[in-house]
């Protein structure tokens, strides 16, 4: 049997391995070039520790399994930078936010139209490179700020490990992990580097995050370890034998967060309009240049004549034009801001777009213990069944066990004599079986003891005092444990030494027979913030769950202490089907859910998601560390499991549920202000690439200078966005962000391309009488300029409603500096404009008037149709 077992454990690490193999071949496919380059950058580090690790003194294997490294062998392994350091950060490298935020396929663009300008133009109308060096100094900058801000947090809060060093437990920064440390792994740590097990006891790890595998995997001594891998039962010491770049977890965590991004329909909606743009770009250029060049006279006389120098310049008008180069910068500043918003209320956001993913949410899934209620047990009330002797030295062995829970933690209070006999055998506990069992031979506490809930330790029908008790217990918000005994008779030749060896397993220990010994009922205590937030949460109309381990019973009575209304006792996950539409309906009819499995937790999550909502889980144990990283938004709360937190997009620092609104608050102002912004970048892109292809078409002279479009650009989208982006904004989400922005965006942007070119064709068809050549056609390109800059103005006056003080302040500070740019000389010669005369000015008038009121009109009618909505 026992070979057959070992070999069924062999069969398995095999199977884990080829998961790894595939996991890590996966994850290479469709990788930018940066990232390949750190992956060849880590296969030169990974050699090079191979070297290292080669020249290292050699250790004795029983001297380091009893006292661990010692200080010369920490520094020697750290000399050769054999640790655990890796630098994957939650936040971006500094190079790489500044690539992210310089080299850009606009930025490209524009770098190459300077470059031209400066070249064969004026250099007055290259003013536009100043803004493209203005907005990547402001998205490097406000980004660097955001990072420190973040990783300083993160340093803060990062997960500790416990290792043996000179025959002591020592608590140390994970990267201060070194090869050949002897970790000593306990229930709830996450593996931090891949390590042999040296010694085990009962211990099973949840490899699910690594392989996908739900069931945990028991580990012995011999056995591998994986970093990133979590300790849901048991206790073992570990020999570490791969760190930073060798360990298996460096690649994937990092690849994982790197590429397991957060589903966000900002980023998602603003890539395609990228993408779309970057297309339509190719084909417009060509055509606006042949226009410009035939405008000119032809491409063999402009070319003669030296004209071919204004077509470049009127070419890269429509270029800049075309471009909405500050959209994606304001959307990672209000991003980034949000973050160092959340930061100081010690929310620490591993993903930015988390930000706006909670806003989304419309459906939160609620762990009961140490989410609404603070997590700390405390033993309320004992009622004993069978005094069999020695119960009570068990309970007081359970709470100073190096793997005891909170529940067996909050014994030790009460129950301090304990028993210096070793155990023959240990079941420990875990969320899925729920309970644990030890077995003592001759002596005080004889026989073997169970402690679990009543429900699954004793068997229904039998014992009914002790259920009825249990039930009244839980129906009054209490958790009830049951300490159940039965008496065995060990055979003579099997010594402890052995049965600790073999721990007894899940699949062999029998519930049979078990005689009630004690109720132990145990308070936790609600959070007072708890009612609020999850009202909040109602009145914005997103639905909540209850999912927790403990009896349904207890997970009422608090769901009704923080305002849940609803009928019955609460829901057995026992009894949930398996299949994914079972689930959801049953999902659909109840709210609140008792002993739920972490795998059932997990199928929740996904069963939700299958009926389209998006959804946010909460949680801090291990149990909970699946159904986290499969929910849109996952949310761990800082003093939870160290695997709990490094899977989550969100982390409550100090654990206070009442954070949560105030994000959803950021995400909502984040969506709402990169709306209106969108809005109005993606109308000047309209007109822009209206006027440009029928200027191409028509082979007219483009109706502006770069110096006017920079007027343009600067004083009706680029000024009011920036502001427009960080002020409040509490209106709620509405899904569907590209279809409303383009909706708007493209008839207000026909409008102004058509105001644009009336006053230009009147121009063109009626000239002034007194003027001639280029005075012409600078009278020409002032009017087009007045009239777009009109427009443009009551658009982003539309987009601003309802004004309050700061926003009529800003539009009002536009308006003036427009006059002032129309009024004073030295304004008007730089720009080069001249304010028209006679009937271009009435014609322009006119039209501009026509453009605001057909603007207007489109904002009422869209709002109507809930197209557009005014910020709450």
């Amino acid at each position: 049997m026992k070979q057959q077992a070992r070999k069924e454990m062999a069969a398995q690490q095999v199977k884990v391995v080829q998961n790894h193999k595939l996991a890590r071949r996966d994850l290479t496919r469709n990788k930018p070039k940066g990232t390949l380059i750190a992956e060849r950058r880590e296969a030169h580090r990974r050699a090079a520790m191979a070297a290292a690790r080669a020249a290292l003194a050699p250790v004795e294997t029983a001297r380091l399994a009893t006292n661990g490294l010692d200080a010369a062998q920490v520094r020697e392994r750290r000399l050769a930078e054999l640790s655990n350091a890796v630098a994957h950060e939650s936040s971006r490298s500094i190079w790489a936010i500044v690539r992210a935020n310089v080299f850009t396929l606009f930025n490209t663009v524009l770098g190459s139209a300077l470059f031209l300008v400066l070249l064969v133009g004026d250099p007055r109308d290259a003013l536009f490179g100043f803004i493209v060096v203005a907005n990547a100094a402001i998205g490097v900058v406000q980004e660097y700020r955001a990072k420190r801000t973040l990783d300083r947090l993160a340093v803060l809060h990062a997960p500790r490990a416990r290792v043996l060093r000179d025959g002591a437990e020592v608590a140390i920064a994970v990267a201060d992990v070194v090869h050949d440390d002897v970790l000593l792994l306990r229930t709830g740590d996450q593996v931090p580097a891949d390590a042999t097990i040296l010694a085990a006891d009962a211990l099973e790890i949840d490899e699910s995050l690594l392989t996908g595998e739900a069931d945990p995997v028991i580990k012995i001594s011999g056995d591998t370890a994986l970093s990133g891998s979590a300790v849901v039962a048991g206790y073992a010491s570990a020999r570490v034998h791969g760190v930073g770049a060798e360990s298996y977890a460096s690649v994937l965590t990092a690849e994982a967060r790197r590429f397991s991004l957060v589903n966000s329909e900002i980023r998602n909606s603003i890539n395609r309009i990228i993408l779309y743009i970057a297309w339509a770009l190719i084909p417009i250029i060509l055509l606006v240049i042949n226009g410009q060049m035939s405008a000119h006279g032809g491409w063999t006389q402009a070319i003669a004549s030296g004209q071919w120098r204004i077509a470049v310049v009127s070419a890269v008008a429509s270029i800049v034009a075309m471009i909405p180069e500050g959209l994606v910068l304001l959307t990672s500043i209000s991003f980034g801001m949000a973050a160092v918003s959340l930061a100081r209320r010690q929310v620490l956001v591993q993903e930015l777009p988390a930000v706006e993913g909670l806003a989304r949410v419309d459906m939160v899934c609620l762990d009961k213990t140490g989410t609404l209620t603070e997590g700390h047990m405390e033993l309320a009330s004992t009622t004993v069944f069978s005094a069999v002797p020695g119960w009570e030295k068990v309970l007081a062995w359970q709470s100073v066990h190096p793997n005891a829970n909170a529940t067996a933690l909050a014994l030790a209070g009460s129950y301090r004599d304990g028993l210096a006999q070793l155990p023959l055998s240990e079941v420990h506990f875990s969320s899925a079986r729920k309970f644990s069992a030890v077995t003592f031979g001759a002596g005080p506490a004889a026989g073997e003891w169970v402690l679990g809930a009543p429900e699954v330790v004793l068997a229904a029908g039998l014992h009914r005092e002790a259920l009825a008790a249990s039930d009244e217990a839980s129906g009054s918000g209490l958790r009830a444990v049951i300490l159940a005994h039965r008496e065995v008779k060990e055979p003579a030749h099997r010594d402890v030494q052995e049965q600790a060896a073999h721990p007894a397993s899940d699949a062999s220990f029998s519930l049979a027979d078990l005689t009630p010994v004690a109720l132990l009922v145990f308070r936790e205590r609600v959070r007072p913030d708890a009612g609020a937030t999850l009202e909040y949460f109602r009145e914005q109309g997103v639905e909540l769950k209850i999912i927790s381990g403990d009896n349904p019973r207890t997970v009422a009575a608090v769901a009704r202490d923080v305002g849940f209304s609803f009928e019955g006792d609460g829901y057995d996950a026992r009894e949930l089907p398996d299949d994914v539409d079972a689930m959801s309906l049953v999902l659909e009819r109840e709210s609140v859910f008792g002993r739920v499995t972490p795998e059932q937790k997990k199928a929740i999550v996904l069963a939700l998601q299958s009926r389209g909502h998006v959804v946010a889980m909460t949680g801090d144990g291990v149990n909970d560390a699946l159904a986290l990283k499969h929910a849109d938004i996952g949310i761990a709360m800082g003093s939870g499991a160290a695997a709990t937190k490094a899977v989550s997009r969100l982390v409550l620092l100090d654990g206070q549920f009442s954070h949560l609104p105030s994000v959803v608050a950021e995400g909502r102002r984040v969506i709402a202000n990169v709306e209106r912004v969108a809005n109005l970048f993606l109308t000047k892109t309209t007109y822009a690439i209206i006027i440009s292809i029928t200027i191409g078409i028509l082979m007219w002279r483009y109706p502006f200078l770069p110096r006017q479009l920079s007027i343009v650009s600067s004083m009706t989208i680029g000024i009011p966005a920036f502001f427009l982006a960080l002020l409040p904004n509490a209106r709620r989400y509405q899904p569907g962000f590209l279809r409303r922005t383009l909706m708007f965006a493209i008839p207000s942007g026909t409008i102004v391309a058509a105001c644009i070119m009336a006053v230009y064709w009147y121009a063109s068809a009626f000239p002034n009488p007194a003027l001639s050549g280029e005075h012409l056609i600078r009278e020409a390109q002032t009017a087009a300029t007045m009239t777009v800059l009109v427009v443009a103005l009551w658009v982003l006056g539309a987009l601003a409603r309802p004004f309050d003080k700061w926003r009529a302040l800003l539009v009002a500070a536009l308006v003036v500096g427009l006059v002032l740019i129309m009024a004073v000389p030295f304004a008007r010669n730089f720009f080069a404009l001249d304010i028209p005369s006679g009937g271009l000015l009435a014609a322009t008038i006119a039209v501009t008037a026509a453009g605001c009121v057909a603007v207007e009109l489109l904002y009422r009618f869209l709002k109507k149709r809930g197209a557009v909505s005014e910020r709450e």
